[in-house]
């Protein structure tokens, strides 16, 4: 994923995300792209503002144990169980749907055997993988 700072011909920027480069040419040349504010399709891509940060704290002196990891971790597989559909060993086939836009684009979990993961990689889907920690017998110390 990649994100360009746009503008349109009446002078209004807005953030656009692209699949690669040649997705925001080919969506651009198109006319595919508009203005969020006044639907303008004769839109161009800006500089971006950057920050450059010269001075930083080293890392030995950052207070790292104030970050409950732990909690951190259970805060993101909440998110993930919560908002992506599970579908267990299905997900290599549906994600090639979704790719291919035979299905709905949605965030989905499962598992993938390692020549479904190269399938996957030889195809472009883009996808990551989650270690799942394993449940914890004692209490939760969150809750």
């Amino acid at each position: 994923m990649i994100v360009f700072d746009l503008e349109c011909s009446q002078g209004h920027r807005f953030e656009g995300w692209f699949e690669s480069m040649e997705s925001f040419e080919e969506q651009n040349k198109k006319k595919m792209i508009n203005c969020p504010y006044c639907d303008e399709t004769n839109v161009r891509k800006v500089l971006s503002p950057i920050t450059t940060k010269t001075r930083s704290t080293p890392m030995e002196a950052k207070d790292l144990s104030a970050i409950d990891y732990r909690r951190l971790a259970k805060e993101f597989m909440d998110y993930v169980n919560e908002g992506f559909e599970d579908l267990g060993t299905d997900f290599t086939r549906e994600a090639l749907k979704i790719h291919y836009g035979v299905a709905e684009r949605r965030n989905i979990k499962g598992s993938a055997t390692l020549d479904e993961e190269k399938i996957l990689q030889d195809e472009g889907v883009q996808y990551f993988k989650v270690p799942i920690p394993k449940p914890d017998d004692k209490k939760d110390k969150t809750s």
